[in-house]
């Protein structure tokens, strides 16, 4: 799934990449947690623009539902997290009842 963003053009981080912007893809039970950090200068951006520019929860959501429609394009199954922050995306696939598997 992390080389589908990557070849996508997202930036996905690792685990020495502490505290740099970006897409971050973590492992959570069998599932996968994707999430993103933006950067300090985009922050003081939005903030300075306020009502003119992105603001930092509303690029957010804009960069979230980019990643969730790719990864639902590539046949993912994915949900946001309850408080709105991530994406999970479950890596067994759901199959529709009376689809193969049943």
């Amino acid at each position: 799934m992390s080389s589908c963003l990557v070849q996508a053009g997202f930036q996905v981080l690792g685990d020495a990449d502490s505290g740099v912007p970006g897409l971050w893809v973590t492992e959570v039970s069998a599932d996968a947690l994707v999430s993103w950090t933006a950067s300090d200068g985009f922050t003081a951006l939005a903030r300075d623009q306020a009502g003119r520019a992105a603001t930092n929860d509303s690029m957010r959501v804009i960069v979230q539902t980019a990643v969730a429609g790719l990864l639902i394009q590539l046949g993912h199954t994915v949900t946001e997290t309850p408080d709105g922050c991530g994406l999970v995306v479950f890596t067994e696939a759901v199959l529709p009842r009376g689809g193969k598997g049943s």
